[in-house]
């Protein structure tokens, strides 16, 4: 067991120039207790964020980082290092190899708020070398969109803004889908909400490309608003807003730092992707912006998320793997997913899987997180027509802190979604004969949760009566309703009520374990349980 003012180190990830410190004491998105960093006998700086981007190194160089609390604000203030001999932990590593540093401005971008840079940052992107990377200064570079390509460095310095036109017309468009000469397949490049449709070409994108590094203290920004692209929330005309960054069929891709902010519509969409990694990445949209998710990979494979800061208008990580015409395709689940010490604050949904996920969700682990003023917290919402590789599995929350969240935990199998939404098929809480349309939830764990200050309910789940859930476990969960507690919805889907500090409402599953639960507060039945083949209790 570790000593309660003990701590550990830990190198997530490296590069020629850049490397992700992990603190380790228990702390959830930021630490126990402040510390002092120091890289190669510089001057300390102090931090209280448990995933730490380190900038600035030099290439193909031994890097010795020493880190201690930072035991007094006097002591905050003063220069050098670490004093020898007191509590204190190190770790060394060696930084990467690297060919060249392409300056943004050497190819002719201003960086004045008002030049069309997109020329020549794109040239620089096109003209770096494997092994090298391209740099953006401190400025705002007004571009068009960028297209990212294989083994690129790209990063942008403290100060550095890509600023998007919102022209509509400026930007070219990726078609869904084009035939193969033979007529064999199917060449997919645009999507919208899980099927394969046209789309404005991405402000920043990488498509079938490999190796790529995007890191800095800078912005991108796709300068979104009610005046442009946000006024058509309501609009399903074709082609479909832009993303602010999608990645299509890449593989390798790291996100290290950056802030993305005020995007079109979702603002990072990894699509058919693999080996994804994420660490200290900002997330910012205005509350009242529509559709602007954080974080959207949809059929990916080992995809990392830690340390993040989302605040926006819509879900913050929404899971997902297609409607049924992709899942029928090409069979590809959304797989082997970890998101832990992030901070997910202000969007509908904290952490939600669905409800395109007609290719099925499994192997997701969601821990040491913290969740602030969303409308829900673990968000699971399918529907029937999801079909029958609509599969999931293995879905794990644990060590999670929420405050403020209307509805801590929902699993929503009618979600009212698309065209047939609010029909008997998707509504009708009868028994449908089960088919190739019937979607499916296996096995999900809810451990170790405080949740402060819950308005709406504490807890909805609502599986098909048909084809009920697995197996849904809550362990150690404690949940508090706030005292002044909001009416509302805990799930959308016909049939639902609005509630008030409503208890654990639960249908249809197979096996439910209630391990240690505390529900406190509520204005009713602390528990409406039914259509429960066996259940399994604890010290509740």
């Amino acid at each position: 067991m570790r000593n309660e003012n003990s701590f550990e180190l830990r190198i997530l990830f490296r590069s020629a120039r850049t490397a992700v410190l992990e603190i380790v004491d228990g702390g959830r998105y930021e630490t126990l207790r402040p510390y002092r960093i120091c890289v190669n006998g510089e001057a300390p700086f102090e931090t209280k964020r448990t995933i730490n981007n380190l900038f600035g190194l030099k290439p193909d160089s031994a890097v010795t980082v020493r880190v201690r609390p930072a035991a007094s604000p006097e002591e905050a203030g003063t220069e050098g290092c670490p004093d020898e001999g007191r509590e204190e932990v190190s770790v060394s590593f060696h930084t990467e190899y690297e060919s060249v540093s392409l300056n943004v401005k050497d190819f002719g971008a201003k960086g004045d708020g008002v030049s069309d840079d997109t020329l020549f940052l794109q040239t620089a992107v096109w003209a770096c070398p494997k092994d090298g990377r391209v740099v953006v200064p401190a400025g705002t570079y007004r571009f068009t969109c960028l297209q990212l390509k294989s083994f690129l460095k790209l990063h942008l310095e403290k100060g550095a803004v890509l600023k998007a036109f919102t022209d509509e017309a400026r930007l070219p468009l990726l078609p869904g889908t084009v035939s193969y000469y033979d007529e064999t397949d199917e060449y997919n490049l645009g999507s919208w909400e899980g099927n394969p449709l046209p789309m404005r070409m991405p402000l920043v994108s990488g498509l079938n490309a490999e190796n790529i590094l995007l890191s800095g203290e800078g912005i991108i920004d796709g300068a979104a608003s009610h005046e442009n692209w946000w006024r058509k929330e309501r609009v399903k005309a074709l082609p479909a807003r832009p993303r602010l960054f999608f990645l299509s069929h890449c593989r390798n891709v790291a996100v290290q730092g950056l802030c993305f902010q005020n995007s079109p519509s979702w603002t990072i969409h990894p699509y058919f992707s693999e080996e994804l990694a994420f660490y200290g990445t900002r997330v910012f949209n205005p509350a009242i912006s529509p559709n602007t998710d954080g974080l959207d990979p949809e059929s990916c494979s080992d995809v990392r998320i830690v340390g993040m800061h989302f605040s926006l208008g819509d879900d913050c990580i929404a899971i997902k793997s297609g409607k049924i015409y992709m899942a029928r395709k090409l069979h590809t689940p959304s797989q082997k997913m970890i998101i832990r010490q992030c901070l997910l604050e202000n969007g509908h949904g904290a952490v939600t899987i669905g409800s395109e996920i007609a290719g099925g969700v499994r192997d997701v682990t969601v821990e040491d997180c913290i969740f602030r003023h969303t409308d829900r917290g673990l968000r699971i919402k399918t529907r029937r027509g999801r079909g029958k590789d609509s599969v999931l599995d293995a879905i794990s929350f644990r060590r999670i802190d929420m405050e403020e969240v209307l509805t801590p935990f929902v699993i929503n199998s009618f979600y009212y979604c698309d065209p047939d939404g609010h029909t008997s098929y998707v509504s009708d809480r009868s028994a449908f004969p089960v088919d190739e349309r019937t979607p499916s939830i296996g096995k999900v764990c809810f451990e170790q949760i405080d949740c402060r200050g819950a308005h709406v309910r504490a807890v909805h789940i609502e599986g098909l009566p048909e084809n009920k859930i697995e197996e849904a476990v809550f362990r150690n969960v404690s949940i508090r309703m706030s005292d002044r507690p909001q009416k509302g919805l805990a799930a959308m889907a016909e049939g639902v009520e609005e509630s008030c500090a409503g208890g654990m409402f639960i249908r249809n599953v197979h096996r439910l374990v209630l391990d240690h639960v505390q529900i406190e507060g509520t204005t009713g039945p602390a528990c409406d349980l039914d259509q429960i083949d066996r259940i399994e209790e604890g010290h509740s």
